[in-house]
Protein backbone atom coordinates (compact mmCIF):
# COMPACT_ATOMS: atom_id res chain seq x y z
CA UNK A 1 0.00 0.00 0.00
CA UNK A 2 1.82 3.25 -1.22
CA UNK A 3 1.91 6.04 2.16
CA UNK A 4 -0.07 9.14 2.14
CA UNK A 5 1.51 12.12 1.86
CA UNK A 6 0.84 13.19 5.72
CA UNK A 7 2.90 10.11 6.67
CA UNK A 8 5.78 11.67 5.60
CA UNK A 9 5.87 14.63 7.92
CA UNK A 10 8.61 14.89 9.98
CA UNK A 11 8.23 17.07 12.88
CA UNK A 12 12.48 17.14 13.76
CA UNK A 13 12.62 18.15 9.67
CA UNK A 14 9.72 20.85 10.27
CA UNK A 15 11.46 22.47 13.32
CA UNK A 16 14.97 22.51 12.01
CA UNK A 17 13.22 24.03 8.33
CA UNK A 18 11.80 26.92 10.46
CA UNK A 19 14.53 27.34 12.74
CA UNK A 20 16.97 28.51 9.98
CA UNK A 21 14.34 30.98 8.76
CA UNK A 22 14.91 34.65 10.09
CA UNK A 23 12.69 36.26 12.36
CA UNK A 24 11.18 38.72 9.86
CA UNK A 25 7.77 39.47 7.93
CA UNK A 26 9.84 38.21 4.94
CA UNK A 27 10.88 34.91 6.54
CA UNK A 28 7.16 34.31 7.37
CA UNK A 29 5.98 35.21 3.99
CA UNK A 30 8.68 32.69 2.17
CA UNK A 31 9.69 36.38 0.22
CA UNK A 32 6.82 37.32 -0.43
CA UNK A 33 6.00 40.23 2.51
CA UNK A 34 4.27 42.29 0.13
CA UNK A 35 1.51 39.95 1.09
CA UNK A 36 0.96 40.88 4.48
CA UNK A 37 -1.63 43.57 4.16
CA UNK A 38 -3.85 41.95 1.88
CA UNK A 39 -3.54 38.84 4.05
CA UNK A 40 -4.81 40.84 7.44
CA UNK A 41 -7.39 42.74 5.39
CA UNK A 42 -9.12 39.51 4.38
CA UNK A 43 -8.74 37.86 7.63
CA UNK A 44 -10.44 40.90 9.24
CA UNK A 45 -13.26 41.11 6.62
CA UNK A 46 -14.01 37.62 6.72
CA UNK A 47 -14.14 37.68 10.62
CA UNK A 48 -16.80 40.88 9.99
CA UNK A 49 -18.55 39.22 7.95
CA UNK A 50 -18.96 36.17 9.86
CA UNK A 51 -19.78 38.53 13.12
CA UNK A 52 -22.74 40.17 11.01
CA UNK A 53 -23.98 36.83 9.50
CA UNK A 54 -24.32 34.97 13.06
CA UNK A 55 -25.09 37.65 15.49
CA UNK A 56 -24.31 36.67 19.57
CA UNK A 57 -24.04 38.76 22.71
CA UNK A 58 -20.28 39.08 21.43
CA UNK A 59 -20.97 40.43 18.32
CA UNK A 60 -19.96 43.99 18.99
CA UNK A 61 -16.94 44.97 19.99
CA UNK A 62 -13.71 43.57 21.36
CA UNK A 63 -13.89 39.63 21.66
CA UNK A 64 -12.81 38.66 25.03
CA UNK A 65 -9.82 35.97 24.42
CA UNK A 66 -8.54 34.46 21.68
CA UNK A 67 -5.34 32.22 19.90
CA UNK A 68 -3.23 32.49 17.68
CA UNK A 69 -2.01 29.04 16.33
CA UNK A 70 1.51 28.54 14.71
CA UNK A 71 1.98 32.55 15.78
CA UNK A 72 5.78 32.87 13.85
CA UNK A 73 6.64 36.02 15.27
CA UNK A 74 3.17 37.36 15.19
CA UNK A 75 2.39 38.87 12.18
CA UNK A 76 -1.09 37.91 12.86
CA UNK A 77 -1.52 39.14 15.97
CA UNK A 78 -0.19 42.45 16.11
CA UNK A 79 -1.68 43.38 12.37
CA UNK A 80 -5.35 41.95 12.76
CA UNK A 81 -5.73 40.14 16.27
CA UNK A 82 -4.97 42.45 18.51
CA UNK A 83 -7.34 45.06 17.00
CA UNK A 84 -10.81 42.14 17.43
CA UNK A 85 -9.65 40.27 20.90
CA UNK A 86 -8.95 41.89 24.54
CA UNK A 87 -6.35 39.47 25.16
CA UNK A 88 -4.39 36.85 22.45
CA UNK A 89 -2.88 33.92 23.46
CA UNK A 90 0.13 32.49 21.55
CA UNK A 91 1.00 28.54 19.96
CA UNK A 92 3.98 28.76 18.35
CA UNK A 93 6.82 25.74 18.64
CA UNK A 94 10.16 27.79 17.90
CA UNK A 95 11.39 29.51 20.40
CA UNK A 96 12.93 32.26 18.93
CA UNK A 97 9.64 33.37 16.82
CA UNK A 98 7.53 33.33 20.30
CA UNK A 99 10.38 35.54 21.86
CA UNK A 100 9.49 37.71 18.76
CA UNK A 101 5.81 38.38 19.23
CA UNK A 102 6.31 39.52 23.21
CA UNK A 103 8.36 42.49 21.61
CA UNK A 104 6.05 42.86 18.94
CA UNK A 105 3.75 46.32 18.66
CA UNK A 106 0.30 45.35 18.33
CA UNK A 107 -1.79 48.01 15.85
CA UNK A 108 -5.05 47.15 18.44
CA UNK A 109 -5.95 47.68 21.73
CA UNK A 110 -5.61 43.72 22.47
CA UNK A 111 -2.62 42.55 24.51
CA UNK A 112 -0.59 39.48 24.13
CA UNK A 113 -1.58 36.97 26.79
CA UNK A 114 0.20 33.22 27.66
CA UNK A 115 2.39 32.30 25.66
CA UNK A 116 2.49 28.40 24.95
CA UNK A 117 6.25 27.39 22.93
CA UNK A 118 4.72 23.82 21.60
CA UNK A 119 3.36 22.77 18.25
CA UNK A 120 -0.40 22.66 17.81
CA UNK A 121 -0.18 18.37 17.86
CA UNK A 122 1.13 18.96 21.82
CA UNK A 123 -1.10 21.47 22.95
CA UNK A 124 -4.08 20.92 25.08
CA UNK A 125 -6.05 24.52 25.49
CA UNK A 126 -6.58 25.60 29.11
CA UNK A 127 -8.79 28.36 28.53
CA UNK A 128 -12.06 28.82 26.28
CA UNK A 129 -11.88 30.62 23.55
CA UNK A 130 -14.04 33.01 21.46
CA UNK A 131 -11.73 33.00 18.26
CA UNK A 132 -8.88 29.87 17.52
CA UNK A 133 -7.29 31.22 14.55
CA UNK A 134 -5.15 28.32 12.58
CA UNK A 135 -3.16 30.38 9.54
CA UNK A 136 -0.58 28.16 7.25
CA UNK A 137 0.42 25.61 10.41
CA UNK A 138 -1.72 22.89 10.21
CA UNK A 139 -0.34 21.38 7.48
CA UNK A 140 2.97 20.21 10.00
CA UNK A 141 -0.16 17.57 11.36
CA UNK A 142 -0.90 14.03 10.44
CA UNK A 143 -4.43 13.48 9.21
CA UNK A 144 -4.87 11.88 12.29
CA UNK A 145 -3.10 14.59 14.21
CA UNK A 146 -5.49 17.20 12.80
CA UNK A 147 -8.99 15.67 13.98
CA UNK A 148 -7.41 14.99 17.25
CA UNK A 149 -6.23 18.67 17.51
CA UNK A 150 -9.88 19.91 16.23
CA UNK A 151 -11.41 17.59 19.20
CA UNK A 152 -9.24 19.61 21.61
CA UNK A 153 -10.53 22.64 20.15
CA UNK A 154 -14.48 21.93 20.30
CA UNK A 155 -13.62 21.82 23.62
CA UNK A 156 -12.04 25.21 24.27
CA UNK A 157 -14.26 27.55 22.07
CA UNK A 158 -17.05 29.43 23.52
CA UNK A 159 -20.74 28.73 22.81
CA UNK A 160 -20.33 31.62 20.27
CA UNK A 161 -17.08 31.07 19.53
CA UNK A 162 -15.05 30.37 16.16
CA UNK A 163 -12.33 28.16 15.09
CA UNK A 164 -10.77 29.44 11.84
CA UNK A 165 -8.57 27.84 9.53
CA UNK A 166 -6.92 29.37 7.06
CA UNK A 167 -4.44 27.56 4.48
CA UNK A 168 -3.15 27.06 1.34
CA UNK A 169 -4.85 24.66 -1.25
CA UNK A 170 -3.75 21.80 -3.18
CA UNK A 171 -3.38 22.15 -7.10
CA UNK A 172 -2.51 18.88 -7.59
CA UNK A 173 -3.97 17.73 -11.05
CA UNK A 174 -4.84 14.41 -9.64
CA UNK A 175 -6.70 16.25 -6.75
CA UNK A 176 -4.95 14.55 -4.21
CA UNK A 177 -2.57 16.16 -1.00
CA UNK A 178 0.72 17.25 -1.86
CA UNK A 179 3.90 16.90 0.21
CA UNK A 180 6.92 19.68 0.26
CA UNK A 181 10.22 18.06 1.57
CA UNK A 182 11.39 21.63 2.10
CA UNK A 183 9.73 21.98 5.22
CA UNK A 184 8.05 18.73 6.02
CA UNK A 185 4.44 19.74 5.34
CA UNK A 186 0.92 18.86 3.58
CA UNK A 187 -0.92 21.08 1.30
CA UNK A 188 -4.48 19.65 1.32
CA UNK A 189 -7.23 19.58 -0.93
CA UNK A 190 -10.75 21.58 0.02
CA UNK A 191 -12.60 17.75 0.00
CA UNK A 192 -9.43 16.76 2.74
CA UNK A 193 -10.55 18.99 4.70
CA UNK A 194 -14.48 18.48 4.59
CA UNK A 195 -13.87 14.94 5.50
CA UNK A 196 -11.37 15.61 8.58
CA UNK A 197 -13.99 18.74 9.55
CA UNK A 198 -16.72 15.14 9.34
CA UNK A 199 -14.59 12.77 11.18
CA UNK A 200 -13.58 15.48 14.10
CA UNK A 201 -17.62 16.51 14.27
CA UNK A 202 -17.43 19.98 13.49
CA UNK A 203 -20.13 22.21 11.61
CA UNK A 204 -18.75 24.35 8.75
CA UNK A 205 -20.30 27.35 8.70
CA UNK A 206 -18.59 29.75 5.84
CA UNK A 207 -15.79 28.90 3.58
CA UNK A 208 -14.26 31.28 0.63
CA UNK A 209 -11.06 32.09 -1.18
CA UNK A 210 -8.74 34.66 0.31
CA UNK A 211 -8.94 37.06 -2.51
CA UNK A 212 -5.73 39.83 -3.85
CA UNK A 213 -2.83 37.31 -3.98
CA UNK A 214 -1.01 37.20 -7.02
CA UNK A 215 -2.00 34.14 -9.41
CA UNK A 216 1.17 31.47 -9.43
CA UNK A 217 1.07 30.95 -5.69
CA UNK A 218 -1.80 28.04 -4.28
CA UNK A 219 -5.33 29.35 -3.80
CA UNK A 220 -5.56 30.12 0.03
CA UNK A 221 -9.27 29.30 1.68
CA UNK A 222 -10.72 30.34 4.83
CA UNK A 223 -12.78 27.52 6.75
CA UNK A 224 -15.04 29.07 9.34
CA UNK A 225 -16.20 26.23 11.90
CA UNK A 226 -18.80 25.41 15.38
CA UNK A 227 -18.70 22.94 17.35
Amino acid sequence: MASTPDSKISTADSLKYWNSIPTTVDGMLGGYPELSRTDLKGSANFLAKLRREHPSPSSDGLLQRGVDCGTGIGRVTAGFLSRVCEVVDIVEPVEKFAQEVKKAELAGDGSVGKVYITGLEGWDPEHRYDLIWNQWCLGYLTDKQLVAYLERCKKAVTIDGWIIFKENMSTDPDGKDTFDETDSSVTRTDQKFKQLFKEADVRLIKTEIQKGFPKGLYPVRFYALKT
